[in-house]
This record gives structure tokens, sequence and C-alpha cells, in this order.
């Protein structure tokens, strides 16, 4: 069997198969939109079953065309008359093609983790099970292919399956609204687009897949195998099991991946010695670019009286995660670029001196983002100057955020002017108010 199964990979499309999978996988985590994975591996395990929606339909027609092999040779008649049995004789087929797509989706997975190897740390275990999961859905998708191109050997069934799989995977959650868990059991690239910081793929939800995957799976393997139309109809039972196994396992609730929250990642791992500096464990790679600039930024608070002597990650996440506030502690915001590295590594003495003045994560009437930037760049002995991207806990600056400099410097100079017991004691007034949620308004002037 070894030997045929050799035979097989060497003259079927597995190599092939394999080759455009890694390929074509690798060109769109690439380029397709931009690299979304350089923040860790469950990023890119769940990037890779995003482009399942290329990958899935391609190996739909790779089966089925490879299912023609027998019929373009003109020998089925031939293999019908030997002794071996079907299953015997499909068995190598459906070998190779499975080692195929594994292999092509894991060479895959390692082209996007040459990417992220030396920037990425947390590494759960939910990211192989993720990975397995898309690689048992390729192999369903491959055996489909076969079954489905035995029962219809035309040419045009390959391209046929390859367009109606696509059709269906980017149909289902349209089709199953408002029920969207429905789409995430049927469908491994349901809600795993742009995956955040945080995320993760709850056990339940890769456990409902698999069932349905594979049900699927030998399903098809079934109906390749079986000959006459009760056989045929018999090999549907297992993807009609999985199913009901499916929906049962999966929780009934919608946004189930795009809601879920790691706490394990979000554990903050601090760097050696004070004043303490601690980032996510999913960011734990970033602690050099940001331990130095955010001391810098602790030691220009000590100015204020009960100045903040910490500097934590706001391990906030969608939609109603934040972490506990303390009034000694500065939330800092942290992005990871494509590199891998500090988003914001530039700005990060500001980010935390700027964060001194705001309050709890879920505080809703803190101190104006203008006075915020004026106590701020008091502090650190800087003009404010125009921005072009959103600081630690400050709104969201779009057009007006070159009128709010301008606002903010006119409000610095006006501190400025003042004798410096009396700047400190305003400024130190807004900080107190940003960290009981209050407005602060006048505070400054």
């Amino acid at each position: 069997m070894s030997r045929i199964l050799r035979i097989e990979l060497r003259r079927s499309v597995a190599i092939g198969a394999a080759v455009s999978l890694a390929l074509i996988g690798s060109l769109a985590m690439y380029f397709a939109e931009g690299i979304a994975f350089s923040t860790g591996w469950i990023q890119l395990a769940m990037t890779q079953r995003w482009y399942l929606a290329l990958l899935w339909p391609l190996m739909l027609a790779t089966g089925a065309w490879q299912a023609r092999r027998e019929h373009r040779s003109n020998v089925a008649e031939l293999f019908a008359t030997t002794p071996r049995p079907v299953p015997q004789r499909v068995g190598p087929t459906l070998g190779a093609l499975a080692i195929a797509v594994v292999a092509g989706y894991l060479l895959m997975g390692l082209a996007g983790a040459a990417w992220i190897v030396d920037t990425a740390g947390y590494l759960p275990v939910e990211v192989f099970v993720v990975t397995a999961v898309g690689a048992l859905a390729l192999i369903a998708a491959a055996w489909l292919g076969l079954a489905v191109g035995r029962l219809l050997p035309s040419p045009v069934t390959a391209p046929a399956a390859g367009v109606a799989g696509l059709g269906v995977l980017l149909m289902l959650p349209l089709a199953t609204k408002p029920h969207g868990w429905l789409a995430l059991t049927f469908s491994p690239m349901v809600e795993m687009n742009m995956p955040r910081s945080f995320a993760t793929v709850p056990g339940t939800v890769s456990a409902a897949q698999s069932l349905w995957l594979a049900g699927l799976a030998i399903a098809a393997a079934l109906l390749l195998a079986s000959s006459g139309w009760r056989n045929r109809v018999a090999a549907v039972l297992p993807v009609v099991v999985g199913a009901a196994l499916a929906v049962t396992v999966m929780p009934h609730e919608n946004r189930l991946v795009t809601d879920a929250v790691d706490p394990v990642a979000r554990e903050l791992v601090c760097a050696a010695g004070e004043p303490q500096i601690c980032l996510s464990r999913a960011h734990e790679t970033l602690l050099p670019e940001v331990t130095a600039p955010a001391r810098e930024a602790l030691a220009a608070l000590k100015k204020l009286p009960g100045a903040p002597v910490r500097v934590h990650e706001d391990t906030s996440a969608y939609p109603d995660t934040y972490p506990e506030f303390h009034a000694d502690t500065v939330l800092l915001h942290v992005d990871a670029d494509r590199e891998g590295h500090l988003a914001n590594r530039p700005d990060v003495l500001n980010d935390v001196v700027t964060g001194a003045f705001s309050g709890a994560p879920t505080c809703e009437n803190g101190p104006a983002w203008v006075d915020r930037l004026a106590a701020a760049h008091w502090l650190t002995g800087t003009r404010p100057v125009p921005l072009d991207r959103d600081l630690t806990n400050s709104p969201a600056p779009g057009p007006d955020v070159e009128d709010s400099s301008v606002e903010a410097a006119k409000v610095w100079q006006q501190l400025r002017a003042l004798p410096e017991d009396k700047a400190r004691s305003r400024v130190a007034a807004l900080r107190e108010a940003a960290v009981n949620c209050r407005p602060g308004e006048g505070v400054l002037q």
C-alpha cells in the first residue's frame, strides 16, 4: 500500500495541489489585505482560516479534476474487472490528496511564521487546534471534489465545483441571518478576518466545526467508494450525523469568535527593575521597546503630587472587557506594526504622560483631549504639534486634529506664562479630575 501511495503522490495532482495551495495561500496572506498577523501566532492561524475562502473552492475543484483520471484514460471497465474492491482502489488517492493538502496548508503557515518568528512570543494551544481544523476543511473539500468528479466526470465539473464552493462560502453568512452561529458551524472561514491582539477561537467552536467537517469528509470518501444508488444514499448519513452533532455542540450565540477574548493573552508580564512597566503576554516581545521611554515619562510625571508610579498596557478588548483601574497606574495603548514592532514607538513618552490625565477605560466624562494634551506637554516641556494617529485613551483624531493641537498650544502657552507652582497646581487638579472621572473643564484656564 505504501508503494501505491508513493506512486499516487507522484502521478496524481497531489504535488501540484500542495504547491498551488502553499503559493496562493502565502501570496494572499502577504498581499491581499496587508499583513494582519504581525501581533502573534493565533492571528496567523486565524488569517490562514480566513483565506480558506480561496483555498477551499480550489481544493474542491482539484479533487473533481483528479476524479476524471479514470474517465480520461478509459480504464473504468478494466478496473471494474479486477478483484480489488473499490475502497482499496480509491484509498491511495484519498491518502495522497489528504497528504498534499495538509502539506500545502502547513507550508502556507510556515511562510507566515517566517515573518513573525522573531517578534511573536505567546503561543497558545488554540493555534494548533485552529490550524488542524483548517487542514481538515481542506481534506473534506478535496475528497468531496473527488466524489463529485466521479459522479459527474465532465470537463466542466471541476471549474463548476470551484465556483459553487466559493458561492456557498460567501452566501452562507447571508443565508443564515440572523442566526450567525449557524454560519460559524458550517463555514471554516466565518469570523476569522482581522483578529485582534487578544483574539482566540473557543474550543466549542473548533469542536463543532471538526464534527461537521469530519462527517463531510467521511461521507465524501464513502460516496467515492460506493456503487449503486442505495450505497450512495447511505453514504450521506455521516454528513447528516456530523451536522446534527455540530449544531448540538455549537453554542447558539452570535459573534462567538469575534467577541472571544483570551484571558491568558491579557495577563501582564513586567520588565525587570523599577519603576514597573508591564505589557500583556500577547505583546511581551515589545517590552524592550516600551520600557525606557515609559520610565522617562514616569520621571516627568514626578512633578505632580500623587504621580503615577507604574505603566501597564491597556488590555481593553472589544466589546466590554476592561483592565482594573488604579490611580497610581497609567494605562498605555499598545499596537504592533506589520513588522511586529511597536507601532507607536516614537510617541511612547507622550502617550504615557497624556495617559496620566485619562481616567478608567470605562470613564465617559473625563477631561477634554485639548486639556490633556496641553498638560502633558507642559510636563515634558515641549510644544503641542499636530498628530497623525491616536494617542492613549484619546478621542480618535480626525480632520480636526490640527485644530485640537492649535487649541492645546494656546492652553499650553497660558500655562507657561503662569508661575511654575501655580501651573503645577492646575495640572495636578486636572489629573485629580481625570482619576475621579470628572470633566475638569476650565481647570487649566
